[in-house]
């Protein structure tokens, strides 16, 4: 261990932080489908191309 100046590579791995990681990508998912599925109700005749663009846009935007 270090003398007092932390440093999270010296700390040792926890399951913790990967749990955290792992649910913040679940619902990243979970957001991205409900978001495809809303823009689908919303504009029904979308064409695909526009589904996806505006699931990349939303996608982009969550992982900013």
């Amino acid at each position: 261990m270090s003398d007092g100046n932390y440093n999270r590579n010296l700390l040792p791995y926890t399951q913790y932080t990967s749990g955290v990681k792992a649910g913040r990508a679940q619902m990243k998912t979970l957001a991205a489908e409900a978001f495809k599925a809303w823009y689908a109700e919303k504009k029904p005749m979308a064409a695909e191309s526009e589904i996806k663009a505006a699931l990349t846009e939303f996608i982009s935007h969550i992982n900013a």
